[in-house]
């Protein structure tokens, strides 16, 4: 992979190979470099850029999160006093389109700082998962929960009372067995002739 400096302060990236190319196209490390040297300024050399950085993620694959721990609060930082200029932009608008769309943006970037406190909370002290049962098969699994060894067969278990058709009929059973008579005609409803 060849990185060439042009004559200007502006570098270029030209890869030999098809390879190369894809290469690039899926570093991580080089797309970033080019985005930060695209916002900064031609002033940036990418070289140095990709060195930095690659550097800064090798230090995060040997567990020192310091950089973007640092990084998380820096941002949450930025992120806070744009919530705070927003709020008080919106408040010195006399149109209603203008100061919604302000407070809309103020509240976004106070959303955008609680959710980067949040993930710096979490990488700080990551959460303690108390796991009472892990449910791990390839197939159909069954997990009695609750129930006592001596009454995992089927035949061991009773059948509880329905308790609704106690407190509607007084009974444990819609059948009562026996046959109702049938009610007679309503005068009032027979069908016409």
């Amino acid at each position: 992979m060849a990185i060439e400096k042009k004559s200007t302060t502006q570098t270029a990236i030209k890869p030999k190979t098809d390879r190369e190319i894809a290469g690039l196209l899926t570093s991580p490390t080089v797309q970033a470099a080019i985005t930060i040297q695209q916002w900064q300024g031609a002033g940036t050399e990418i070289n140095a850029l990709v060195d930095v950085l690659s550097s800064q993620i090798d230090q995060v694959y040997e567990g020192n999160m310091n950089r973007p721990e640092a990084m998380l609060l820096a941002q949450a930082h930025t992120l806070d006093e744009l919530f705070n200029n927003l709020a008080r932009r919106a408040h010195d608008q006399e149109q209603m389109k203008h100061y919604e769309t302000f407070l809309r943006m103020a509240l976004k970037a106070q959303g955008q700082c609680r959710a980067t406190l949040e993930t710096l909370a979490a990488i700080k002290t990551p959460p303690i998962i108390f796991a009472k049962q892990a449910n791990i098969a390839n197939g159909h699994q069954q997990i009695n929960n609750g129930i006592s060894a001596s009454a995992t067969h089927a035949e061991e278990i009773k059948n509880q009372p329905n308790e609704l058709l106690e407190a509607q009929h007084g009974s444990t059973t819609l059948d009562t067995g026996t046959t109702s008579t049938t009610i007679g005609k309503d005068k009032a409803m027979a069908a016409l002739e």
